[in-house]
Parts: structure tokens; C-alpha cells; sequence
């Protein structure tokens, strides 16, 4: 055994490692769950123009992902539905029904354009080896979006998950530019489905959204749902809509759901129900109105870290302008290497150096010949003269050089030194070249996905104030409470949200719900909606002495159905004198006994202090008591309440 735990514990933490850097967490780099960026990456590879079959790439990305095909389709056909990455063609499912996509030998799909610009670059993308060894994968790519913010993302791993929700790519582009300008910036959600979103609770990327449909009034009984909060299906929507009917929440008259290209589901209210308490009741009690709880975890520097949404922007903005200026660099050095080498052509031909050759008697005399004659040029070269360089001249066709034109020569070059005087401008001013970049893509692609989710504050629905009211009666002869006690000869008005508290003559109490039928006992004495602002004044015979004691407490923390005692000494304990509020003076009689020289005497509760439930209370006398009434002067705000 004691080498066994050793193995366990490191084999899990193994395993805990994998499944969240390699699986469920994406990395804050590009944005991309492993599987997601195999995905792409293989998509990027086979890219010809054309659809290719959705089976084929899920064979390709085979080679990098060790999971199977079914993870690789579903994940391809949520990246599809995104929209942003991976145009599609063919049934990829409905998001607004749930409905599944086709297999994946019927659909097809290729890289968007926005994809292609933003994020591939060979020549900066690390390699790694795959999971057999047999293949290179990129290890993030070169991605110029945080698609983290733009997707959203959803993992569980081993003791931890992520939850990002997806943004408005031009108001990403929007707030990367105003962190370039050393601005203030403010991002907030938006879904696909549309609806509205309450982010008073969003915590720049973490706690939660409240999201709601988009319900509009068309008539006095008629709601029209056009829009879902985010997460729900017109499926799920309308199954939670006919919970909360069964429930007897509410009533509908039908549900009709006309949903094809757009959301519309038609819900018409019953007799005696008006069409805008129905929408409370449908944002109160179903799906209409959900809460979402968000986590920002991702991947930093081989690690899961908690993130918010500004720290994720500008993480990759500066990693944008870090991709910028490596490819900035990347096309200084190309450019000015097509220079260097148009430069020794023009060179070589015009100064007929092609005529040496005739006299050369090898090819290394050749090289040799051509070496020493474009020595004379390598000062206004941007690079050292190589055997390369060289080697290229020596295989340039005859058909080429009888057709050199020295004035079309000199134009490219002077078109190339423009370009590489741009591009030096462009690394000197890497800022300004960054915000230009964004507002290119913006102005490219942002009029494609305007905004669609409303940002507004909701008012707060309390179920309580919308359930329907009932009667509960009290037999108090038989003892028994509910909705279904008709015989009782008091009743109060509760809806199914309240609480009742049953308070009896022996001093124990409960706070039940409403009940259908309950028995609460023959000795109560009270039975009332529960209300922790409420004060009770009490005057009780302890044990039995018949000394008396008074007190007056609140109501405030219990347990549902949990019995409580309101004396410490219950035994023989018996409740003398019952009544709420400020004002209440009692008149105490004693026991009657030889030379006692009151009978009676007037008790004021005011003077006591409202303490704690199990408090012993103010004893009122010495004396023994025999009963307590109300003072006929006494103030009340509630009358006594009868205890017999």
C-alpha cells in the first residue's frame, strides 16, 4: 500500500494536468481549446478555395487529436455555428431549436476569410510534435483576436471549470483601440440568440448576467417570443413554460410555436388573466428569464488562471502588436532581400557580365568570374554577397536576359524602396500601425455582426407579489390548518410563497409552509403569516409556580417543520397573555391568599427590551399569578389575542 498511494497521487495529478491544459481550458494565447486549434490549423492546412467534406476533415484533424472522431465533429460544428472562423454548408443544426447537425459526410465547410487574415502565419507559429510523433501541430497560433471574448467558452475539468460568454467582435475591436489610446473601455456581452441582458452583476468577465426573451404584447391576451435568452432552445423553453403551467403557476389558453429562420412562439392567456401580469409570471417561472454565472479561467504561461475581460483584451492586444511587428520584420527582411537580389541583376545584366562566361572553362571559374565582378556593388547592398546570390545568376535563362528591360528594373526597385521605407515607418509608429490594422478588420468584417443582445436594467420580479392569493383555514376545535379546512372559524390569506407560524399554548411553535391539510394541535393559539419584523409580546407561568414572567421577541431565523420552545423551563410552562405591537399594559391578578394587600397590579411591556427568542423574559412578580388580561386603558395596536 505504501507504494501504491504514491502512484495513485501522481498518476491522477497526471491526468488533472492533461485534462485541463490539454482539454477543457482554453489558452489565453489564441483564444483556442486544443481540439479547436487542430481543427483549424488542419482546416488551414488542406485549404484549396473549396468546401471540403466535414468526414474529411475530422480524418485529417485525426492525425493530431487522440480523442476520436465525435469530439472533433461536435467541436467543428459549434465552431461552424459561432460563424465567425468556419463558413458552412449544409444542415450544421439549428441553435435556436436544438436541433442536431447532419452527419458529418453530408455537410461541408472551409476557413472565412476573417479566418485566413487573422489567424495564420507558418513562419511564426511554434511547432510541437504530435501525440504519435508522426506530425507537427502548431502550439498556439498566431491568432490577431481574442477569441476567448469573441467565442466565450465552456470546460469542466478536475476541480475547476471555465465559463466565458461570447462578445460583439466590433466592440472588441473597439475597446482594443481605446486601450491603444491609453482610454477607458467597457465590454459587455452579447449573444447570438439576441434577448436582453442585465450585467449589473457582471464583473468584468466573472459573477453573473441576468438574460431575458424578447416578449412583445401583440394584444391584451397575445405574447409574441421572438427572442431567447442565451443557452435556451425554443425546445426548453416551451417544455419550461408547460412545467410552470402544470405547476398551476399560471394558466395559458394554448402555446403555439411558429419558429423557422426566427424565433416566434405564441402564447395566449386564459380568461381572467391580462397579457402583462402573464409576462411577469413568465420571467418569474420560466426560462423566459435565466441567470448565468460566469468563471474566466484560462491558460497562462502553462498554468489555469483567473482572469478578467479587461485582462484578457489587453493581454491580446499587446500580443497583437507583438504579431504585427514580427511580421512587419518578417517583410522588411523579404523585401529587402528582393531588392538586394533585383539590384545584382540588374547589375549583371546590364553591365554584361553574362559575356565573362564564354571564356570560362568551369563552373567554378564561372563562380569565381561573377564573385569578383559584383564586388563593386556590395556597399549599396542591404545583404552580404552569398554563393547563393551568385548561383542565381549563373542559372538566370538566356530567354529572360535578351528581354530585360532596364527602365521596367528600375521602377520595381524604386517601388520596393517605397515599401520598405513604409514598412520601417510602420515599426517606428507599431502603435498607430496596430490601431490601423483594427480598424480595417472593423470596417471589413464588423458590418456583418452588428450587436444583438440589448443591454438593460431589469426591474426585480418577486414571485411572491405575483402568486395568486388563497384561503387557509384554522378549525381550532379539531386542530387542524390548510387550504382544504373549510369548516374553521378563522382563515388567513396566503399564496404558496408564505410562511405560517403555529404557535401553541405550551409554548412550542413551528413555521411550516401551507399546507393542503395539516394537524397543528388543539392547544394553538396562533396561527399566522410569518413575519420577522413582527413583535410578539408574551406574559407566561413558568414550570408550575404560577410565577410569571413577560417578554417580547421577533420571530427572525428558523428551520421549516422544526419544533421550538419559547420557555427554558417547559415543563408545566403555560402561555398567560398573547399580543403584538407597541402599547400593550396588562392587568395581573394574584392568587388570593391570607393578608395580601394587592389583588392586583398593572404591567407595562413597553418597559421590556426586545430580546432573543429563548430569552427567560422579566419576571412581573414575586407573587403567584392566577391570570393576566389587557389593560382596559392600554393602547393597543392589536387586540389580545383569545387563549382559550
Amino acid at each position: 500500500m505504501r507504494y501504491l498511494k504514491p502512484l495513485m497521487d501522481q498518476n491522477f495529478l497526471e491526468y488533472a494536468s492533461y485534462v485541463i491544459k490539454d482539454r477543457a481550458i482554453p489558452d489565453i494565447e489564441d483564444g483556442l481549446k486544443p481540439v479547436q486549434r487542430r481543427i483549424l490549423h488542419t482546416m488551414n492546412e488542406i485549404d484549396d478555395g473549396k468546401f471540403s467534406k466535414v468526414a474529411n476533415i475530422v480524418g485529417e484533424t485525426m492525425k493530431l487529436h487522440p480523442h476520436g472522431d465525435a469530439s472533433i465533429g461536435s467541436a467543428l460544428v459549434v465552431m461552424a455555428n459561432k460563424e465567425y472562423l468556419i463558413e458552412k454548408q449544409g444542415n450544421f443544426g439549428n441553435l435556436l431549436t436544438g436541433d442536431p447537425a447532419s452527419a458529418s459526410r453530408y455537410i461541408e465547410a472551409r476557413l472565412t476569410p476573417l479566418a485566413k487574415e487573422n489567424l495564420f502565419n507558418s513562419e511564426l507559429t511554434e511547432y510541437a510534435d504530435s501525440y504519435d510523433g508522426r506530425n507537427k501541430e502548431p502550439v498556439v497560433l498566431p491568432c490577431k483576436l481574442p477569441l476567448s471574448l469573441l467565442f466565450g467558452a465552456e470546460g469542466i475539468a478536475v476541480g475547476m471549470s471555465t465559463r466565458i460568454l461570447p462578445h460583439n467582435i466590433n466592440e472588441i475591436i473597439e475597446a482594443q483601440i481605446a486601450f491603444l489610446n491609453n482610454k477607458p473601455f467597457n465590454l459587455l456581452p452579447d449573444f447570438p440568440s439576441g434577448g436582453m441582458l442585465d450585467a449589473r452583476e457582471y464583473a468584468d468577465g466573472n459573477g453573473k448576467v441576468q438574460v431575458r426573451a424578447k416578449i412583445d404584447i401583440t394584444d391584451e391576451k397575445l405574447l409574441t417570443v421572438s427572442e431567447l435568452p442565451f443557452g435556451v432552445t425554443t425546445e426548453s423553453l416551451i417544455q419550461s413554460i408547460q412545467d410552470a403551467v402544470n405547476k398551476g403557476k399560471f394558466k395559458l389558453s394554448s402555446i403555439d410555436n411558429f419558429t423557422a429562420e426566427t424565433v416566434e412562439i405564441e402564447l395566449k392567456a386564459s380568461r381572467g388573466m391580462d397579457a402583462e401580469k402573464l409576462l411577469k409570471l413568465l420571467y418569474a417561472f420560466t426560462q423566459c428569464e435565466v441567470s448565468i454565472s460566469v468563471n474566466m479561467l484560462l491558460i497562462q504561461n502553462n498554468q489555469p488562471v483567473q482572469l478578467n475581460t479587461s485582462e484578457v483584451l489587453k493581454h491580446n492586444t499587446l500580443r497583437l502588436k507583438e504579431l504585427l511587428k514580427q511580421e512587419l520584420i518578417l517583410s522588411l527582411k523579404q523585401t529587402k532581400y528582393k531588392w538586394h537580389q533585383r539590384r545584382l541583376e540588374m547589375y549583371f545584366i546590364g553591365e554584361k557580365l553574362y559575356k565573362k562566361l564564354e571564356t570560362c572553362d568551369s563552373y567554378e571559374e564561372a563562380i569565381d568570374v561573377v564573385s569578383k565582378s559584383v564586388l563593386s556593388i556590395e556597399s549599396i547592398l542591404p545583404f552580404p554577397i552569398e554563393q547563393e546570390d551568385i548561383e542565381k545568376l549563373l542559372t538566370m535563362q538566356i530567354k529572360r536576359i535578351t528581354r530585360y528591360d532596364q527602365k521596367e528594373s528600375q521602377t520595381e526597385l524604386d517601388k520596393l524602396k517605397v515599401k520598405i521605407s513604409s514598412l520601417k515607418k510602420s515599426l517606428k509608429n507599431i502603435t498607430e500601425y496596430s490601431i490601423s490594422y483594427l480598424e480595417k478588420i472593423k470596417e471589413k468584417y464588423g458590418s456583418d455582426y452588428p450587436r444583438r443582445t440589448k443591454i438593460k436594467n431589469f426591474d426585480e420580479i418577486r414571485v411572491q407579489d405575483l402568486a395568486e392569493q388563497q384561503k387557509v383555514g384554522w378549525d381550532r376545535k379539531e386542530g387542524f390548518l390548510g387550504l382544504n379546512v373549510k369548516q374553521g372559524n378563522t382563515s388567513i390569506s396566503c399564496s404558496a410563497y408564505d410562511k405560517i407560524v403555529v404557535l401553541r399554548k405550551d409554548g412550542t411553535y413551528q413555521v411550516i409552509r401551507v399546507p393542503e391539510k395539516q394537524f397543528v394541535g388543539k392547544n394553538t393559539v396562533s396561527v399566522e403569516k410569518i413575519d420577522t419584523k413582527k413583535v410578539y409580546n408574551i406574559v407566561y407561568w413558568e414550570g408550575t409556580s404560577q410565577i410569571c414572567y413577560a417578554k417580547r421577541f421577533r420571530v427572525e431565523k428558523f428551520i421549516i417543520d422544526r419544533e421550538y420552545n419559547l420557555f427554558p423551563n417547559k415543563k408545566g410552562a403555560k402561555i398567560l397573555h398573547l399580543s403584538h405591537g407597541d402599547g400593550i399594559k396588562v392587568e395581573v391578578t394574584f392568587v388570593p391568599r391570607p393578608r395580601l394587600r394587592k389583588s392586583s397590579q398593572i404591567f407595562d411591556l413597553d418597559n421590556l427590551a426586545i430580546k432573543g427568542i429563548q430569552a427567560r423574559g422579566n419576571k412581573v412578580s414575586n407573587k403567584s399569578v392566577q391570570s393576566v388580561k389587557v389593560f382596559k386603558d392600554s393602547l393597543l395596536a392589536q387586540e389580545d389575542l383569545p387563549l382559550s
